[in-house]
């Protein structure tokens, strides 16, 4: 069908991989690295990533089955905390799904702040900075309309967070070559035409494989089977993708350090507004990159959620990411709806020609 544009610019991206969700707005994504809170932030809406196994994943079709998560792309907040109350909940045919009590998500949109303390860590700066002070100064300026609202500020420390990519793009690749290898043509899904196929061959088990994932993935599903495939290889098993698993158990014990300071933690959600469609189609590392922020929730299995929180000098929207601690989404959703309501960002849109 083509390319998903964005709603605020034709010419620019939407986000990924739920950027279609995104710009139709209302809908559910899905979020492995930032999948939901990227177009959530490059289209102007809100998007929440829930606790790894707050969400049923039965019928998900599996990314990176240890850091997949379904979560709402919503107008505003209300809405998605509506749409976590319906979908949240314990589901014996997914067995990671935890059996936790799921709050009233919506009754509790509109406490008091005051007593909350909003954690802000040091950050690695994005290898291109591009608009990135754009995005810094108006996530400042969001943590000020926090501190108005009666939050009181703390530095957290999350030294293993600058590794999140990398740990990122082993795992995950390491899952997506697993899991992608059922598309094989036989018992579900896309097949080869029979007229695709090569003689003398055309008529053999391989040929057909070869040629259903061949014809069946896209440039991008290919260089993760890959790199998933050699990250899993005799010989780079324990150099690569058991270091990863190791790397991952950090980061996770420097949020839950993290959470023992502070309710939520404050940053922005990625390092610059909405990029043009193909500008980083010849340098996937670039483009990885992008989800520099939004990855380390998926690696922990935190909640997390991204809104708007200004435009850049272009007019594109930027977002504010609020991570909490596992569970806590009720938490989350309170902050981000009182910071909703008392900047009321959609009547502060630019005027687009």
């Amino acid at each position: 069908f083509g390319p998903v544009a964005n709603p605020w610019e034709l010419q620019h991206i939407p986000g990924g991989s739920s950027g279609g969700s995104a710009a139709a707005v209302a809908a559910l994504g899905s979020d492995t690295g930032g999948s939901i809170r990227q177009p959530a932030s490059f289209c102007g809406v809100a998007g929440l990533k829930p606790t790894y196994g707050r969400v049923s994943r039965y019928g998900l079709v599996a990314f990176a089955s240890s850091l997949d998560q379904i979560g709402p792309l919503t107008n505003d907040v209300t809405d998605c905390a509506l749409l976590l109350s319906i979908m949240a909940g314990h589901d014996p045919r997914d067995s990671t799904s935890a059996p936790v009590p799921v709050p009233d998500y919506v009754s509790g949109l509109g406490g008091s702040l005051k007593g909350l303390k909003v954690g802000l860590p040091d950050l690695p700066l994005p290898s291109d900075a591009g608009q990135f002070g754009d995005v810094q100064r108006s996530v400042a300026e969001a943590v000020e309309q926090l501190k108005r609202l009666g939050m009181t500020p703390v530095r957290v420390e999350l030294p293993n967070i600058s590794k999140a990519v990398a740990t990122y793009y082993i795992i995950a690749t390491a899952e997506a070559s697993s899991n992608l290898a059922r598309y094989d043509g036989v018992q579900y899904g896309f097949r080869a035409p029979a007229s695709s196929l090569q003689p003398p061959a055309s008529n053999s088990l391989l040929e057909m494989y070869l040629a259903t994932r061949t014809q069946g993935f896209g440039a991008e599903a290919k260089r993760r089977i890959l790199l998933g495939t050699y990250v899993l290889s005799h010989g780079y098993y324990d150099a690569y993708y058991l270091k990863g698993l190791k790397v991952r158990t950090l980061i996770k014990r420097d949020f839950d350090e993290a959470f023992k300071r502070c309710d939520v933690i404050a940053m922005p959600t990625s390092p610059s507004p909405a990029f043009r469609l193909g500008e980083k189609l010849d340098d996937p590392l670039q483009m990885y990159l992008s989800d520099i922020y939004t990855i380390s929730a998926n690696l922990a299995g935190v909640p997390a959620l991204s809104l708007p929180c200004g435009f850049s000098r272009d007019g594109l929207p930027i977002g504010l990411q609020l991570l909490a601690a596992p569970f806590k989404e009720e938490t989350l959703l309170r902050t981000a709806y009182a910071y909703e309501q008392a900047t009321q960002w959609h009547q502060q849109a630019p005027k687009r020609s």
